[in-house]
């Protein structure tokens, strides 16, 4: 496997699994694991192209993803503090993090505001204080160029197949979810794994029975 040159993370601030794998990347030995590319995405835009829906859209499913995402922190000795409610409008975050420059500081701080402090930018006063602390008015995130660069954020995500978040992509590999930091931590230091006919061989899996999209069971 040749070098890899970096790590595009695609994420969305609605997404808790996205803020867990945060924090993990930003411990992680590996080199390049800790200096990701974060490029933010609306996580809805994915959702739709792929005809597909999140998984608190999935109303069993809903109450495991908190009960995952609050052992996982537990698991990691990672604070963590759910909103007051979810799924929210996240654009006001995404554009915020594109208008001030979408430094590593700036994704760790709206993540600790969304996760750690549980405020949404509902939460006037303290979207305010935020927007303040970040000397950003608020309606930088209305300028054509904020909007028109989350667009292209969500187009080249999909070009290069990602559908879901979080997504890192590195060497053309999609690694996607929280579940996969080991898998991706494993490809960045050359596993001879990445390397071996059985996965190699995956990609010419042939499809077999389709699901119709009216069959319910």
């Amino acid at each position: 496997m040749s070098r890899v040159a970096h790590v595009d993370w695609y994420f969305d601030f609605i997404s808790p699994f996205a803020f867990l794998q945060w924090r993990l990347l930003r411990v992680a030995q590996a080199p390049l694991l800790n200096q990701p590319k974060p490029i933010p995405v609306l996580f809805a835009g994915l959702l739709a192209h792929w005809h597909n829906v999140g998984p608190v859209e999935i109303s069993p499913k809903r109450e495991w993803t908190y009960e995952h995402c609050l052992w996982i922190a537990h698991k990691n000795n990672i604070a963590m503090r759910l909103p007051a409610q979810h799924p929210f409008n996240p654009l006001p975050l995404l554009r915020l993090c594109i208008a001030v420059g979408g430094s590593h500081d700036v994704v760790e701080r709206l993540f600790r505001y969304v996760w750690q402090e549980g405020l949404l930018p509902t939460d006037t006063q303290a979207w305010q204080a935020l927007l303040a602390e970040l000397k950003v008015d608020s309606h930088a995130l209305d300028a054509p160029d904020v909007k028109a660069q989350l667009i292209h954020n969500g187009q080249q995500a999909i070009a290069a197949g990602v559908f879901g978040v979080p997504t890192a992509v590195v060497g053309g590999k999609r690694f996607w979810g929280v579940d996969a930091t080991d898998m991706l931590q494993a490809y960045v230091e050359r596993d001879e794994f990445f390397n071996s006919p059985a996965f190699a061989a995956v990609v010419h899996l042939p499809e077999g029975l389709q699901r119709k999209p009216s069959q319910t069971s």
